[in-house]
């Protein structure tokens, strides 16, 4: 990184990762703004801007990757250019495809409208249809634009002192556009500078698919709109956004029903149409059967079918026979033992039982065979196909990085090494110069860096290079034990973390999710007698109720300040945590059972630490 003189703020919104002790601890000369709750973006940036003494304030992002001379060259420009008040970057996502948002224009109804009902998607280099993104504008080339993005955000310290800092009606989207208007009604010009680029992993906190990013995103619209467009434009504005949000957010909700309900409902109502189909077989062979029993007994024995199926991992992807078979015969255990515990009236024939386990298994397997060869994609039955991988860097971080990608459990076809070494006795299989070759050739589905020997240009330059190629791009840091990288907006893509799946595995999610809801709502009916058990009595009742609601669990984490070093999965805060009911120093070994929880997770783990530290579930939460 080439020297450029300035201070360097970091302003936390009340994590919970470990993240501010690892800033304190590692980087000492930071100043660090910890905040006690979360102001949102517009509050926690004035922090820093507020005391910055600059001539010039930059708004990075923590989920960037900049060039070693980022800086220098935008601050060159902005020294060039005296009408320059604001500077955005050419952005890549990671997989190395360029981000439009690099360069907006103004949102103003018209635009708005373009954007919303999907015109500007259509014809994105349209001057008319696509001044959203300026899709008309060349990405290579330098332009004056409208709106700069959050995410890299050069200003003027001038200019914000004439038109002031970011808005804090804005909690979080919209904030940069707005201050990008007052920059230019200040006098000042804004310019998309694509000299110099960075990589933004975004779409790691917020899904653009989900309920809540429709409602925050267009709601910030809003805000905008009544602040500087007239009354009239305003209105219009504002009506077309509130159209968009019910229609965003109900496609939203509607999309993300069908996903996951849409091919159970499918089987609940062919299983149970089958069921209803051998009980007419039976009375044409003049078996009867109680109309009272039948009308309870189909139902209920579909129902049992499907969730016992469901948390078998017969919806898991991919599909595979003998989930179906397990699935099906824990259900036709669970009617079996229910059957024999029913009075003799309604008792009336368990080969009907059996027969329809034997169809419920035969169809699930005859759906799954129609849906791999007519839609195939998530229904497909081929085993996940082990990957290729080549990794850039010395030998050192090569077999670093190979034992990671072995510890992981990950699919591995072969490893391939890319020396990045000039004068080495090593004799590697590939020099780095000849990458674009070797993921041609030899098909590579993923390329790892070595961030300890390729410079962050030389990543973007590849990253940008080979887009194309539909490959994904992981950066190793030196000395740790997990890689990162994001495989496109939308999604997180796959992350290697040594030796902690199996709390990620669906059954166990699943299984947690279940224990949490079944033990609160027992819990919760047992409040008038349990609740003199405990000396904060109404935040224990707080506490099962957020559990049973899904904002809290049972069990999580441990807050440590190595906790992001091991980029564990994602949990929902616990009430309890594995370090509760063990004799152990918090702060040494806080950071180890954290990774043993989510290494070795089982539902029996939950349990033990239930019964282990029961007593603490009247812990206040918000402290």
């Amino acid at each position: 990184m080439e020297r450029v003189s300035g201070e360097v703020f970091v302003v936390d919104n009340n994590s919970i990762d470990g993240s501010v002790e690892m800033v304190r601890s590692k980087f000492p000369d930071v100043h660090l703004i910890a905040n006690t709750e979360n102001l949102g973006f517009s509050k926690a940036n004035n922090q820093a801007m507020m005391i910055a003494k600059g001539e010039y304030i930059l708004l990075l992002n923590p989920d960037t990757l900049v060039e070693e001379d980022t800086f220098s060259k935008a601050l060159q420009f902005m020294d060039d250019h005296n009408d320059a008040g604001g500077l955005g970057v050419r952005m890549i996502d990671g997989k190395g495809k360029f981000l439009p948002e690099s360069k907006r224009g103004l949102p103003t109804p018209s635009v708005a409208f373009y954007k919303i009902f999907g015109l500007s998607a259509l014809f994105p280099r349209s001057k008319k249809f696509g001044q959203y993104h300026l899709g008309y504008l060349d990405e290579f080339k330098t332009h004056k634009i409208q709106i700069l993005s959050g995410a890299f955000m050069l200003m003027r310290n001038d200019a914000l002192k004439k038109v002031g800092l970011l808005d804090e009606s804005f909690f979080m989207y919209g904030e940069d556009i707005d201050l990008s208007y007052r920059i230019i009604k200040g006098g000042y010009t804004n310019y998309y500078f694509p000299e110099t680029r960075i990589i933004h992993y975004k779409g790691e906190s917020t899904k653009k698919s989900s309920v809540n990013y429709v409602f925050v995103f267009y709601r910030a619209m809003v805000i905008f709109a009544a602040k500087h467009f007239s009354q009239k434009n305003a209105k219009l504005f504002s009506f077309l956004i509130n159209a968009a949000i019910y229609f965003r957010a109900s496609g939203a909700v509607i999309n993300r029903f069908l996903k996951k309900m849409i091919i159970p409902l499918i089987d609940t109502i062919l299983v149970a149409g089958g069921l209803m189909a051998l009980t007419n077989y039976w009375k044409i062979n003049a078996i009867e059967f109680p109309e009272s029993v039948l009308k309870f007994a189909i139902p209920v024995y579909t129902i049992i079918w499907i969730i016992s199926n469901l948390f078998s991992g017969s919806y898991d992807r991919p599909i595979k026979f003998s989930r179906f078979a397990k699935g099906t015969f824990i259900g036709l255990l669970i009617i079996l033992i229910v059957y024999a515990l029913l009075p003799k009236i309604w008792q009336f024939s368990r080969l009907f039982i059996l027969t329809g386990a034997l169809w419920t298994f035969v169809y699930l397997v005859i759906s799954r065979i129609f849906l791999h060869f007519s839609v195939g994609g998530a229904f497909s039955m081929r085993p996940i196909i082990n990957k290729k991988f080549a990794i850039a860097g010395s030998k050192n971080e090569f077999d670093r990085i190979s034992e990671i990608l072995k510890n992981t459990g990950s699919k591995i076809e072969s490893i391939m090494w890319v020396s990045t070494e000039k004068n080495s006795n090593q004799v590697a299989q590939f020099n780095i110069n000849q990458l674009d070759q070797i993921v041609h050739i030899h098909k590579i589905d993923e390329v790892i860096f070595a961030a300890k020997d390729n410079t962050a240009a030389e990543i973007i330059q590849w990253m940008s290079f080979l887009p194309e190629s539909n490959i994904d791009f992981k950066i190793a840091q030196p000395d740790t034990l997990f890689l990162i990288g994001s495989n496109s907006i939308e999604t997180a893509g796959d992350l290697y973390v040594v030796n902690v799946n199996a709390i990620q595995r669906p059954e166990n999610i699943r299984a947690k999710r279940t224990l949490d809801l079944l033990v609160s709502t027992g819990l919760l009916l047992l409040f008038p007698i349990s609740f003199w058990l405990f000396k904060n009595p109404m935040i224990y009742f707080k506490n099962l109720f957020s559990v049973f609601t899904g904002k809290l669990s049972f069990v999580g984490y441990k807050s440590s300040q190595d906790l992001n070093s091991y980029q564990l999965p994602k949990l929902k805060t616990g009430i309890l945590t594995p370090i509760d009911g063990t004799s152990f120093n918090e702060l040494d070994l806080a950071h180890k059972l954290n990774l043993i929880y989510a290494r070795d997770y089982n539902i029996q783990k939950d349990i033990s630490i239930l019964m282990k530290a029961w007593k603490l579930m009247d812990r206040d939460m918000a402290k």
